[in-house]
């Protein structure tokens, strides 16, 4: 009886405007396959110049996946995502045996590769409860309950951290059972090997991107965007960079120059969250973001 084939999942991370949206699609071509976006920025449909969705052209090279498919309107989480895109995996990996996954969000791409942790909902009184004895009795009092009831949080998680303790003690509290109980196993069972691309190069180098990216954005209409956006400013999905700034400018808080700079200052650090979180992920395999193509194939075929 013959075997079915292993399946792939290629995941392309690194920071903003690093160009992995042009490896994506050249390694889609290559192996002939489909991309599944992981940039929680580029779901939603309204949003188009300031999220840097991917080209008509480029959408046109390659079947894309979970670009601007949600409303604004609509709540979507990280859990939401994870569910919809192992669903699509399945799917895809019926006619591919590789698919490529590309996108800067760190957690959405985590929650596809291992799974996310999930809690149960707590009564939120419990909360507000150990807020007010914190605010009392100050952090080492709710350090020594926690080290009670969950002796195994209190050595790993980051005691020093409010809201860290109080998040473990409250699951503690609510559920009657310790907060790392509710902890996956370090990796979900999935029915697919991920093999992990990291695209980096100078921080000056990437710091020019940024400020090239904006600039472009602007010429390509981001005004216009966010102009038409202002009514939805409140919503959860505006709240994001590139766009809280041009609010501001047309709130008349900012002059337009001040404005350009904090979204410039804003994707910068941006930027650097993101490599501060996927340089602690020692899957990933990092190459230049100026590496020739066939490289970086030889390294994934390698894996297969």
């Amino acid at each position: 009886m013959a075997h079915p084939s292993p399946k792939f999942l290629i995941s392309i991370v690194g920071p903003t405007a690093i160009g992995k949206t042009a490896l994506s699609i050249k390694l889609a071509q290559h192996f002939n396959t489909e991309i599944i976006s992981a940039d929680s920025r580029q779901f939603f449909k309204e949003m188009n110049i300031g999220t840097a969705v991917p080209s008509p052209e480029e959408l046109q090279a390659a079947p894309h996946h979970f670009i601007q498919n949600k409303s604004i309107q609509t709540t979507y989480n990280v859990g939401d995502f994870e569910r919809e895109a192992i669903l699509k995996l399945q799917k895809l990996h019926q006619k591919h045996n590789v698919v490529v996954m590309v996108g800067g969000s760190g957690l959405y791409v985590k929650a596809v590769r291992d799974g996310l942790d999930y809690f149960p909902e707590v009564d939120a009184q419990i909360r507000t409860d150990l807020n007010a004895k914190l605010k009392k009795d100050g952090l080492e009092v709710l350090q020594e309950q926690l080290k009670t009831l969950d002796p195994k949080a209190y050595s790993t998680i980051a005691i020093d951290n409010p809201k860290r303790v109080i998040r473990a003690l409250e699951i503690c509290i609510g559920t009657g059972q310790p907060y790392t109980s509710f902890l996956t196993d370090p990796e979900k069972e999935r029915a697919f090997k991920t093999i992990s691309i990291g695209l980096n190069a100078e921080r000056s180098i990437i710091y020019n991107r940024i400020n090239q990216r904006v600039d472009l954005m602007v010429e390509n209409g981001l005004l216009d965007e966010v102009k038409e956006l202002l009514p939805y400013k409140d919503l959860n999905a505006l709240n994001t960079v590139g766009y809280k700034e041009l609010f501001q400018y047309f709130n008349g808080h900012h002059s337009l120059d001040f404005a350009l700079s904090e979204i410039k200052k804003n994707t910068r650090r941006f930027a650097k969250r993101q490599l501060t979180w996927f340089r602690k992920d020692p899957y990933i395999e990092w190459f230049d973001y100026k590496t020739d193509i066939s490289q970086i194939i030889s390294y994934i075929e390698a894996q297969f």
